[in-house]
């Protein structure tokens, strides 16, 4: 009867062993203290460096953001930043999870913040700290996944489909975005290129400039544009020509090209300006990244 009794415990304790062994298995890169770091390249030294993942959040906000933004809108910026580098740092397979510049999400040092920000340094420090502790850890998920969390500085009224700028995702959907509009500074802004600029930069010949069939999103950004019968996405003229967004509008004259652009950014996922005119009315941070960030939960490491 014994025997029986201890052959039971060993099967029922197996699977309760290899239940808590896959437990451990992770894709982040955890310290002995269960805080998360980030192996970050700096761009300009070339270099990779291991830097504590609530760290690395102060240094992207003070990058990202302007300091003098509500504190609720940098709450939702450290969200927004945690969980992108998370999303990153689970699905790397470089030597490296993220860079310092904009091909991931800007980040700077303590320097650069003394810097950019002068005598009002420690001011706007403790501020994002402070944002970024009071949510710390914070990260969205969409049933159950990290979500890809973009975010950019000023829409044009309304934010972009995912679809068309980089994949499909079903809690990037655009919405209105009424904060942002021309009350803001550069939310419109002029641009003249020479014609022979103009038509070098997208490879067409300059003898006659054809513009025809513009094709625009939902959010009024240009989808296609047909230029001398060469069909371009809008994504692509705004690269090509440097522009600060895909809302625009193309005026010929005899010797230049004037293209107006509206809001700043690729228009996924949270506006920036958007959640600082959100903040400013009294919603929190929460409320913000609910808004932008469609059917999510905020979820805790």
């Amino acid at each position: 009867m014994q025997n029986k009794i201890l052959i039971l415990a060993v099967v029922i304790l197996i699977p309760i062993v290899v239940i808590s062994f896959n437990k451990k298995e992770t894709n982040f890169n955890l310290a002995q203290n269960n805080s998360v770091t980030v192996k970050l390249k700096d761009v300009d030294k070339s270099e990779v460096t291991n830097i504590d993942l609530e760290e690395y959040i102060i240094g992207v906000v003070a990058a990202e953001m302007p300091a003098s933004f509500n504190v609720e809108a940098l709450k939702a910026q450290a969200v927004a930043a945690r969980t992108y580098a998370y999303h990153k740092i689970s699905n790397t397979n470089k030597d490296y999870d993220l860079v310092s510049d904009i091909t991931d999400q800007s980040y700077i040092n303590k320097e650069a913040m003394r810097e950019k920000w002068g005598n009002d340094y420690k001011y706007y420090y403790n501020k994002i700290k402070e944002a970024v502790n009071s949510t710390k850890g914070q990260i969205m998920t969409y049933k159950g996944d990290v979500i890809k969390a973009y975010y950019f500085a000023m829409s044009n009224g309304y934010t972009e489909d995912s679809a068309l700028v980089f994949e499909e995702q079903p809690y990037l959907e655009s919405v209105e975005s009424k904060w942002d509009n021309d009350s803001l500074n550069n939310f419109q802004v002029d641009i003249t290129f020479a014609k022979m600029e103009f038509c070098d930069k997208l490879s067409i010949e300059c003898n006659k400039i054809e513009i025809t069939d513009i094709n625009r999103s939902s959010s009024n950004r240009v989808n296609k544009v047909t230029i001398n019968d060469k069909v371009f996405l809008g994504t692509d003229i705004r690269n090509l020509l440097s522009l600060r967004s895909t809302d625009f509008d193309i005026t010929i004259t005899n010797d230049n090209v004037f293209i107006t652009t509206y809001g700043y950014g690729h228009g996924v996922g949270m506006s920036q300006y958007g959640a600082n005119g959100m903040a400013s009315e009294g919603y929190s941070y929460k409320d913000i990244l609910n808004y932008y960030y469609k059917n999510i939960d905020i979820t805790k490491i």
